[in-house]
């Protein structure tokens, strides 16, 4: 079993990213969630620094720092916004399909452009009526002498407009069941690539979310991942495996910066004679707080590190529940920020009713919480052998129908 492992080289890109979210990013988080625009001095600030590097192999430009550097990075700037967090994370989400399932030649080109900062990249998988359901997509790329040609559109592309590199999951063949899909990189410019609606959102507003539409969009056959069509589908399950852990850690870093401006709030706050923090009700809620956080946190690292360790017979399992463990608190851990504050919390002069709009999106996105849950179960039963001995402790009466088989 893969334990929890910090390099100090993760922890170098971890005081990278502090510095870099209280220098850059917190002064201006206000003004560019008001204005829903990308901070470009944020982005400089990426590539300047190399963070855009961290989790991208060596031999491919990067640092191969791993992703529990990653998830280190994440929180940190998430502890200072959730837009520019999920605005730096974006970049690994859109790599990591060419990571798990393109060949060198395209890892050694496009992985290189990311980790430089020459490049941004986006991820194209979700549909208007293909969210949860990934297989259910109907955008279509056909396959016309040594192009192919996409058609269709695709939901929520996040850094959508700001990337230079789509990576995009389309139908190549209608009749097959398990291959019918395939991975495709579309760059910017591309004729009948378009970025349509842009999205009014809620929260994480300094990240453009956008809708994606091709029409007769021609890239050359090479730019198929892995140089092989139908392996779409399950290079993207891989990818979101990898990522997931990479939300839970927004989701951690939104809940820190949240509590951290309680407790600071807390502490000046007078009502009845006392300073907030002193009254028992409010120890109450700070306390659970953070240990809500802290727990939140091990889970991730534990999630990350088994990525890192290839332990692929737990990852899918592990990134399901750090994903859906620590977004959840989150969106607890914010809320109850915004109840500390009163009257004020609720008021945009003050910062944590933000944290609390930009947690909302961790709960759903990357695979709703309530799927993750029904992966983690599945999960169980499939592992259910391990333990299957504990039968013999269960009255046979109380098994009537009882079926042996996992669940699929």
């Amino acid at each position: 079993m893969s334990q929890i492992l910090i390099s100090e080289e993760a922890l170098h890109w971890k005081e990278v990213a502090h510095q870099v979210a209280e220098e850059v990013v917190r002064p201006i988080a206000k003004e560019y969630d008001e204005r829903q625009e990308y901070p470009d001095e944020v982005r400089q600030a990426f590539a300047e620094k190399g963070l855009l590097g961290v989790w991208i192999p060596k031999e491919y430009g990067g640092h191969g720092a791993g992703i529990v550097a990653l998830c280190l990075v994440i929180e940190e700037l998430s502890r200072a916004c959730g837009g520019v967090g999920v605005a730096y994370a974006v970049n690994a989400l859109g790599s990591f399909p060419i990571l798990v399932g393109g060949t060198e030649e395209q890892k050694k080109l496009w992985l290189a452009e990311v980790a430089s900062g020459e490049k941004m990249i986006a991820f194209c998988l979700s549909e208007k009526f293909a969210g949860s359901d990934a297989g259910g997509m109907r955008c279509e790329a056909r396959l016309e002498g040594d192009e192919y040609v996409i058609n269709g559109e695709k939901k929520w592309t996040t850094n959508g407009g700001i990337a230079t590199l789509h990576t995009v999951f389309a139908v190549t063949d209608r009749n097959s069941k398990s291959r019918r899909i395939s991975g495709i990189v579309v760059e910017k410019g591309t004729p009948g690539f378009t970025v349509e609606k842009v999205e009014d959102k809620m929260g994480i507003r300094a990240v453009p979310v956008v809708e994606t539409h091709f029409n007769n969009v021609r890239v050359p056959v090479g730019n198929l991942l892995g140089g092989r069509p139908g392996m779409g589908f399950k290079h993207a399950m891989q990818t979101l495996d990898y990522a997931r852990p990479g939300v839970a850690a927004q989701g951690i870093g939104l809940a820190q910066g949240a509590l951290e401006y309680a407790v600071t709030y807390a502490l000046r706050r007078k009502q009845f004679g006392q300073n907030l923090a002193s009254m028992g009700v409010i120890q109450d809620m700070l306390g659970r707080m953070a240990a809500k956080v802290e727990a939140g946190r091990s889970l991730v690292l534990r999630a990350a590190s088994a990525v890192d360790a290839g332990d692929k017979a737990v990852v899918n399992r592990l990134a399901a529940m750090a994903k859906s463990f620590s977004t959840d608190i989150a969106m607890e851990v914010t809320t109850d920020a915004v109840q500390i504050f009163g009257g004020y919390g609720y008021m945009k002069d003050y910062p944590v009713e933000k944290y609390m709009r930009d947690a909302k999106i961790t709960q759903i996105y990357e695979g709703t919480n309530q799927i993750q849950r029904m992966v983690i179960a599945r999960n169980l039963m499939k592992e259910a052998q391990s333990f299957s001995h504990l039968a013999d402790y269960i009255p046979v009466e109380t098994y009537e129908g009882y079926d042996s088989e996992p669940v699929d």
